[in-house]
C-alpha cells in the first residue's frame, strides 16, 4: 500500500524559503503573487494491505521522524 504525506508549516510560523520563493517569481514576472508556503511531500510505500495499520504507521512515523510537530502540519493519503 502507498501512502503520501504532505507535510507543512504551522499557520503563524516564518516561512523564509517562501519569501524567498515570492522574490524570485517577482524578478521572473510573475507579478501578483502574495504569498508562497513551502513544504515537503513522502511517498512511502507500506507493506501491508489493511489500511488502519498502514495509517498507523505513517502517522507514527510522522510523529517521530518526518515531520517536526512543534512548528509543522502534516496530512496522510492511502493511494
Amino acid at each position: 500500500m502507498k501512502a503520501r504525506v504532505t507535510v507543512t508549516l504551522k499557520n503563524g510560523v516564518l516561512d523564509p524559503q517562501g519569501k524567498a520563493i515570492v522574490g524570485a517569481l517577482g524578478s521572473l514576472g510573475f507579478d501578483g503573487v502574495a504569498s508562497v508556503r513551502q513544504g515537503k511531500i513522502f511517498d512511502v510505500e507500506i507493506d501491508t494491505k489493511d489500511r488502519a495499520v498502514a495509517e498507523a504507521n505513517v502517522k507514527a512515523m510522522c510523529e517521530k521522524l518526518l515531520a517536526n510537530t512543534v512548528i509543522e502540519d502534516y496530512a496522510v493519503e492511502l493511494v
